[in-house]
């Protein structure tokens, strides 16, 4: 988008700062968004980016939509036996909404990130989000949430760029964040304690209770210390040895079971999917279609044939995957575009 005004949102980190530096080679006239998203926002590097690249910053605090769609949302997915995506949720309900709306109030022609991804416009007019180059940092699952009017807004200006090659110009043009770290961690539990984290935000004390490790049989196992001290998937720190590698295959949150298999028996043929959004798919009711689906983020996209009926997707797998875990996303591609997500639903 050449010669527009472009909202960037800033992090503080080295992808938004050197997403700035590109949209001004295009000439571009860029302006700064921090969004506050908890107590934990770290805005004095936001600050200190913008000054150094002569950003104007506008700051939008979104505390209260954070607090109730993605605090939320991870404490209710822990005490359910669930497994949280909060980038994800973060993207769909407040990041880019905040976003997009920010800059319309700005009257900006569209908005940035420095997330690694692709908005393309296909010929049946559909709007979708796809991989970005990188196929190493794509993030491209993290936006599968995103309405049409926000993608159609959204400029993507590190689609094309690879983080390596991002990280040695940035340090030849001499930006301060070019030798920063990732942050690994979920910005609003930085000390990774996500458990007390839960039980010091939670209303009750749901998900605490112990319960039984059981077979896939019904054989007890054991006790556990609780749902929310553990995930569909696990398999270390699970405190019980049963003489094999185990994983949690299930999470019951009505008895409070938590089922242990072996590797061989922790893959499944299928999954339902809910909270369908359409991105290069038309919306349909009914309707089955042969796809590829990632369903966890580090996870390679593989062949399946999705059903879709009413809100729900049936989705079986060309191939056996391990552990899906409820809670989680669900996306699928065609050529590498998006054509819908959505979350993997728990039985």
């Amino acid at each position: 988008m050449k010669n527009g005004k472009i909202l960037v949102g800033m992090s503080g980190g080295l992808d938004s700062a050197y997403a700035v530096n590109l949209l001004r080679r295009e000439g571009c006239e860029v302006v700064g968004a921090a969004l506050v998203f908890s107590d934990h926002t770290d805005l004095e590097s936001v600050r200190r980016v913008a000054e150094e690249l002569s950003v104007p910053l506008y700051e939008k605090d979104v505390k209260e939509c954070f607090r109730e769609k993605v605090m939320g949302d991870f404490i209710s997915c822990y005490q359910n036996g669930k497994t949280p995506n909060p980038c994800v949720v973060c993207n769909r309900y407040v990041k880019m909404r905040a976003l997009y709306e920010l800059s319309r109030e700005l009257g900006c022609d569209g908005f940035a990130t420095g997330h690694y991804a692709k908005p393309v416009l296909l010929e049946n007019g559909r709007h979708a989000i796809a991989m970005g180059k990188d196929r190493k940092k794509d993030q491209s699952y993290m936006l599968w949430g995103l309405s049409q009017e926000e993608i159609a807004a959204f400029v993507a200006p590190l689609a094309e760029c690879d983080k390596k090659t991002i990280r040695e110009k940035a340090d030849q043009e001499g930006l301060s964040v070019a030798r920063s770290k990732e942050s690994q961690d979920i910005c609003f539990i930085p000390d990774g304690d996500y458990v007390s984290f839960i039980r010091e935000n939670a209303e009750d004390e749901k998900g605490f209770t112990e319960g039984n490790f059981v077979s896939l049989d019904g054989k007890t196992f054991g006790k556990h210390k609780g749902l929310c001290h553990y995930t569909v998937g696990q398999r270390k720190g699970l405190g019980i040895a049963l003489g094999y590698p185990a994983f949690v295959t299930d999470m019951d949150p009505e008895t409070g079971n938590i089922t242990l298999a072996s590797a061989e028996d922790s893959y499944k043929r299928e999954i339902l999917v809910e909270s369908l959004v359409f991105q290069g798919l038309e919306p349909v009711k009914q309707g089955e279609f042969d796809l590829l689906v990632k369903i966890r983020y580090a996870a390679p996209p593989v062949p399946c044939r999705v059903t879709i009926d009413g809100d729900l997707a049936r989705v079986v797998f060309e191939t056996p995957q391990r552990t899906p875990a409820p809670g989680q996303s669900a996306v699928f591609y065609q050529d590498s575009m998006i054509m819908l997500g959505g979350v993997i639903r728990r039985g």
